[in-house]
């Protein structure tokens, strides 16, 4: 049996302050530092055979204490890089709330439907990651390995692997620095965990 431990990154300002992040390269604040620090010795227990990462420096400096934890060094893997927000990008969410409704009223309603100026579309991060994860199962078969990513590519990669294709976006909640287990066996996929908090002495709540 293969597992696949799947953490969201910790805490930046831009989480606090409700700035749509995607692909910004903001680092970790004091809180998503202790948050990964914490959720590294949370995955200390069971061996991971790898730790692979987003690109993205939150995403990264998330990896590596956990990698640490196994005497490992995290992989970069641009398939669980962030999704590509485009105009979104940096922008307050309030503020995009107010200048674009109609793409907001999807994005809160729809998402699958929606299509951001210059970004992806939610079908394409769940494509990208789900394909990379079933390679990741071929790879590591009968292991562990840690993939540590953003909440979007999370959510979506999680319902992909349970077959799920669409309406579910919203549906999952996801802690920054809170993990997921997901294995898999002769009968496919399994999600063992969701959104594993208890290590957690601060939460970010964070609707959309």
């Amino acid at each position: 049996m293969t597992e696949i431990v799947i953490v969201r990154h910790g805490e930046t300002e831009l989480n606090r302050l409700g700035t749509f992040r995607g692909r910004a390269d903001v680092p970790l604040n004091d809180r998503g530092r202790e948050q990964a620090r914490a959720v590294g010795a949370a995955l200390r227990g069971e061996p991971l055979a790898a730790v692979l990462t987003s690109p993205l420096v939150r995403a990264l400096d998330t990896a590596r204490p956990i990698a640490a934890e196994h005497g490992l060094e995290p992989t970069i893997d641009l398939a669980f890089q962030n999704i590509e927000l485009g105009e979104w990008q940096g922008a307050e969410k309030k503020r995009v709330e107010r200048e674009h409704p109609d793409l907001w009223a999807l994005w809160i309603n729809d998402p699958d439907r929606l299509e951001i100026p210059g970004g992806e579309r939610l079908a394409d991060v769940r494509e990208r990651a789900y394909r990379r994860t079933l390679a990741l199962v071929d790879t590591y078969r009968d292991r562990r390995v840690a993939v540590v990513t953003h909440r979007s590519v999370a959510k979506l990669l999680v319902g992909a692997l349970l077959g799920m294709t669409e309406g579910y976006f919203w549906k999952f909640y996801l802690d920054n620095a809170g993990y997921s287990v997901v294995r898999h066996g002769d009968g496919g996929f399994v999600l063992e965990r969701w959104n594993e908090a208890c290590h957690l002495t601060e939460r970010t709540v964070e609707r959309y």
